[in-house]
């Protein structure tokens, strides 16, 4: 069963790729460097491209194994792909298996993080144009009273 040991060792190589690149968002994210992130983006569309191809393989390897155990597909998982194989295999089956799901749990923790990142600098962005068209943002003054709009600015300093 050397294939399921090529299957869970490319879904580590794919989830370890992913992370890496969530990762190198979060930075492009927070250098505000556009370019980067973009680039980053495209690598994460390539990455899940990848990682349907291994989606397909790992149904194809759940159906072999229903079909050799005469059990539904639903009801197949790690100890059952697991069933029969050397000590070996299935000790290096599970450690690449709970790796999995140790960066993917990572890969989702970033990418949860970067959401907000880009959140805060599009609300920024935001505030920054209501700022500058005087369309007016509700809220309250600090002395915690309805606060007027802001008026709207007549001219802009862009020297860098």
């Amino acid at each position: 069963m050397t294939d399921l040991i090529a299957h869970l060792e490319a879904q580590v190589a794919s989830a370890d790729r992913l992370l890496s690149t969530v990762l190198a968002q979060t930075d492009a994210i927070k250098t505000q460097d556009l370019p980067t992130l973009l680039a980053r983006l495209g690598d994460v569309q390539t990455e899940l491209q990848t990682r349907r191809r291994l989606e397909l393989e790992r149904d194809h390897l759940i159906h072999a194994a229903a079909a050799r155990l005469s059990v539904a597909p639903a009801t197949v998982d790690l100890e059952a792909l697991l069933d029969g194989l050397p000590p070996e295999t299935v000790f290096r089956a599970r450690a690449l298996s709970a790796h999995l799901r140790r960066v993917l749990a990572r890969v989702a923790q970033v990418h949860s993080g970067n959401r907000v990142l880009i959140r805060q600098e599009l609300t920024f962005v935001d505030h920054l144009l209501r700022i500058l068209t005087g369309t007016p943002q509700p809220g309250y003054s600090p002395a915690g009273v309805w606060a007027e709009a802001p008026r709207p600015v007549t001219s802009v300093d862009a020297r860098v």
